[in-house]
């Protein structure tokens, strides 16, 4: 348009003008640009903290562009170009390393911009006018977005992650808001700089950076043309070269100081540092001081050492400490070996490294899926763990386990699912104790929290199944397998894979009797007596790690004068439960040593259905008859032949259903502990038993199930007439045709066929039984324990049933392996490690074998190899000698040496998938 020109900026670099910008960049940092809360006085919140990086970057950038075209061409001074000036570079950077670093942090935001952009800027139509331009810049662009950078560099980029902003409920419109108001005000600001040259770069690099955020925040299926200008992709694209260029001008400028100087010195002699001692001068020359800066950057980038003992180090690197600058020259490209002799050289730089005395990093209680998620993120992050359980195996009640594991992924969508539903679901469960913050952290990272099990634990989950008290199709299970004994299975192996480093000490039969402390109050780690289980000897130890991860479990096992239980909910001390007997609230009392507060423990979950085993029915520990078995069609049936509820409703919900046969219950709403537990029938149809075929097999192996052929065969065992159970499965089939019932049903699956006669049933009697606490240890979002004043105690974490207030007054089904997944992960990845050799992250999967000769065998063979010292199973037509492994059994020894002897491959499959095997060298083929 008319007075408008167009400024090519290639051609126009920023350079050293002479202008004096400090009053700009002054009320950029001080004018209330970064008081997003609007308190300027506050400390800096996450967001803010995000906003000034990204400012101090871009300010960054603008001096070094200053340093390296700093000098004018002049022929008095026999210049042909623009030169740099190092000395410059220095001046404003040396005893400032974290302003380079928060230039390393902008180009990662805009990288990772660029990267989620990616499959719509590979298509982006290019035009100007020049048809030869517009091709060599979409070849280019390609290119680019080709690149070994964004295809290698997933874990540079989590360096930043935009899910972590504006995660406030009550604060985020207003954050964002103002977030937005920075960049027009900043835009504002820029207007008044007296260098046009200098005003358009700044303005560039702030639509830039806008557009970054911009594509951050947007859902990846919008982003396009429509979403995005062209200016902004020019802006999005120019800022990121201008990052690229000065993060290579800083290697450059460090370069050529290093080139003229033999010792770090500064122009302004009031700002000077040192000088550093003469022996330096022997070690001179800039590489050595390269290697030593490459090094020390290479450690903070893997997470090796944090960003204090970044900056002591890069300091010591440009006082070019002596000892520093050997080890650098001899080990700066061998990072493994560079770390390990860190320590040996001056005191100063072991302290500023933050090297280790061998102790770990965290010390894990509990190896259920809580502790060993905590773990295992540790471990892949280079940290160190001792973890500690008190029984013989691992595994705890995640390896029980049955239902499944909730999240709400890409793939729900298909079935309407989303994750405020997800929310609301959960939320109407929890009831009047729901408490959102934990709710939405439980919600909001299921899809990733499904993924890492997938992804690097090795669990099938292809399955989806709706649970009780679910609106949709949520909750994932695997395609073959018992989802608690798959996931255990494999995560186990991926820790212990870590045993043959250093990082990883396991302590098994091994009973934590005591938190320590420091004189602030801190917990620094535990007093514990191992157990010998051949002999019984015990043998006590006091372990320090500056972290301990609490993940011990609930209390509903505990039955004994004093407990838990009793204290809170003494009516149910004679209710069965589904945990294992180690279920005795241990981890809760540790914390409460230490003055932890405690949250819902009256809330106590009493499931509706675990099994009634027939050969020992008073037997006070059941098995779980999880959800699924509902939600695939199974119908309860009282002692009268009839239906009573919603199967489909929330475990409360059916609970209650059932022990409203008490009278005494239905007035006061309050179990008596004299009475008698009811028993009910859990019917599934032919259909139902084929979707969930694994559960039946297993269940069916365990005795729990029977096969009933025909309405007749059913009566029979219910000992009711006929006409009775007919009249309650025809009355289920005319509400599935009708899509509803008395009880609100509105989803059948599983319906009986319409010839009863001909139909087959798997039935088993069921009972009430507790099988959660909800209550536990008081805890934060991020798996933080708080004392009674909801103050965080320092050094202490949770994750499991042992905390508290995650699912208020009832859990929903499937949220339990969620909670563990979620929170262990959570307090794995935020706990800091002591920097050390880097160990590339363990792989689980053996090697492929040589091929060995295996020898023919017969049963008659394997039946020869019958007992617990001797061991012989034969599985998919392989002979395993399983004899040591059986103490190792997550689910305990019993179910293997029953099979001895045996072909065990149905006994097996209706738990395990076949690849669990890949682990065993079978001793025989049969």
């Amino acid at each position: 348009g008319d007075g408008l020109s167009i400024v090519n900026l290639q051609l126009n670099p920023e350079r050293n003008t002479g202008y004096n910008g400090t009053h700009i960049w002054n009320a950029i940092y001080e004018e209330n640009c970064l008081a997003l809360d609007g308190s300027a006085s506050a400390p800096m919140c996450y967001e803010e903290r995000v906003l000034y990086r990204l400012l101090s970057g871009l300010h960054t950038s603008t001096t070094l562009s200053i340093a390296k075209n700093y000098y004018p061409p002049s022929k008095r001074k026999g210049r042909a170009n623009w030169e740099p000036n190092a000395q410059y570079f220095i001046d404003k950077f040396a005893d400032h390393p974290e302003h380079l670093r928060n230039l390393h942090f902008s180009y990662v935001v805009l990288l990772r911009a660029l990267k989620k952009a990616s499959p719509f800027l590979y298509n982006y139509e290019i035009k100007t006018g020049d048809i030869l331009d517009d091709e060599m810049a979409t070849i280019l662009l390609r290119r680019l977005l080709d690149s070994t950078i964004l295809r290698s560099c997933h874990d540079v980029f989590t360096a930043f992650d935009e899910n972590l902003m504006f995660k406030e409920q009550s604060t985020a419109i207003s954050l964002q808001e103002n977030f937005k108001g920075v960049f027009h005000n900043v835009s504002s600001i820029l207007d008044c700089v007296q260098c046009q040259q200098c005003k358009l770069h700044g303005k560039m690099a702030m639509l830039g950076y806008g557009t970054a955020l911009k594509i951050l925040f947007l859902p990846e299926g919008i982003i396009g043309k429509a979403s995005l200008s062209r200016n902004e992709i020019v802006a999005f694209l120019n800022t990121i070269a201008k990052m690229s260029e000065s993060v290579r001008e800083v290697r450059e400028l460090t370069h050529l100081y290093w080139s003229t100087h033999d010792r770090l010195e500064k122009s302004n002699e009031g700002d000077s540092v040192d000088s550093i001692t003469s022996s330096s001068a022997a070690i001179d020359g800039v590489d050595v001081l390269d290697a030593a800066v490459g090094a020390v950057s290479s450690l903070a980038n893997q997470g090796l050492i944090d960003e204090s003992a970044e900056a002591k180090l890069i300091q010591q690197a440009f006082r070019r400490n002596p000892e520093l600058m050997v080890l650098s020259k001899h080990y700066g490209n061998d990072l493994r070996k560079f770390l390990n002799f860190l320590p040996n050289i001056d005191s100063q730089i072991a302290a500023a490294a933050g090297l280790d005395s061998g102790d770990p990093d965290v010390i894990v209680v509990g190896t259920g899926l809580a502790g060993l998620a905590a773990t295992l993120n540790i471990l892949d992050r280079g940290g160190r763990v001792t973890l500690i359980e008190k029984e013989h195996r691992m595994g705890g009640n995640s390896n029980k386990a049955s239902s499944g594991i909730n999240a709400c992924c890409p793939q729900n969508t298909t079935y309407g699912d989303d994750l405020d539903t997800f929310m609301k679901d959960t939320t109407r469960s929890a009831g009047k104790s729901a408490r959102p913050h934990l709710i939405e952290t439980l919600v909001g990272n299921s899809e990733s929290a499904v993924q890492w099990l997938k992804d690097r634990v090795g669990v099938d989950l292809s399955m989806l199944a709706q649970l009780g008290g679910h609106g949709h199709k949520r909750t994932h299970r695997p395609s073959s397998g018992m989802v608690g004994a798959e996931v255990i299975y494999n995560i186990q192996r991926a820790v212990k894979s870590y045993e043959k480093t250093e990082n990883l000490k396991i302590l098994m039969d091994t009973r934590v009797m005591q938190l320590m402390r420091d004189e602030d109050g801190s917990v620094i780690g535990v007093e514990a007596v191992t157990t010998n289980p051949k002999d019984g000897d015990n043998t006590t130890q006091t372990l320090t790690a500056p972290n301990v991860v609490l993940a011990t479990g609930g209390f509903a096992s505990d039955r004994s004068h004093g407990s838990y239980l009793e204290h809170y909910r003494p009516e149910l001390m004679k209710m069965p439960a589904t945990a294992g007997e180690f279920s005795t609230g241990d981890g809760i009392t540790l914390g409460t040593s230490v003055g932890a507060g405690l949250v819902d423990m009256d809330k106590v979950q009493v499931h509706p259905t675990g099994w009634v085993d027939p050969k020992d029915p008073n037997n006070p520990g059941k098995v779980l008859s999880g959800e699924l078995m509902r939600g695939v069609g199974g119908i309860l049936i009282n002692q009268s032949g009839k239906r009573f509820c919603n199967e489909l409703g929330t475990r409360a919900y059916v609970t209650d259903k059932m022990l409203s046969h008490d009278s005494d219950y239905v007035q006061s709403k309050k179990w008596n502990v004299t009475s008698e537990v009811p028993t009910f029938s859990l019917v599934l149809s032919s259909s139902a038993g084929e979707s969930a075929k694994k559960h039946v097999d297993h269940y069916m192996n365990k005795g729990l199930l029977v096969k009933l052929e025909g309405l007749h065969a059913l009566a029979k065992w219910m000992d009711l007439p006929v006409y009775t159970v007919r009249d309650t499965l025809r009355e289920y089939q005319r509400d599935s045709t009708n899509a509803s019932d008395t009880w609100g049903k509105t989803s059948f699956s599983g319906v009986p066929q319409g010839d009863l006669a001909t139909e087959v049933f798997y039935a088993g009697t069921v009972t009430p039984v507790l099988h959660y606490c909800m209550g536990g240890l008081t805890i934060d979002k991020e798996g933080s324990v708080l004392d009674e004043d909801k103050n965080i105690i320092p050094g202490l974490h949770a994750a499991g049933e042992v905390s508290g207030g995650v699912h208020g007054d009832n859990r929903l089904g499937g949220n339990s392996l969620l909670e563990c997944t979620v929170f262990g992960t959570i307090v794995g990845k935020k706990l800091p490690i002591k920097p050390r050799q880097p160990i590339q992250q363990m792989n689980q999967n053996r090697n492929e074998k040589e091929q060995i000769q295996i020898p023919k065998m017969t049963m008659a063979d394997v039946e020869q190899h019958n007992s617990e010292g001797d061991c012989w199973i034969a599985i998919h037509g392989k002979v395993y000698d399983l004899t040591e492994f059986a103490e190792e059994h997550p689910a305990g020894p019993e179910s293997i040496i029953e099979l001895a002897g045996q072909d065990g491959t149905e006994d097996f499959a209706a738990v395990h998938s076949e690849g669990i095997l890949q682990d065993f060298d079978p001793v025989g083929i049969l």
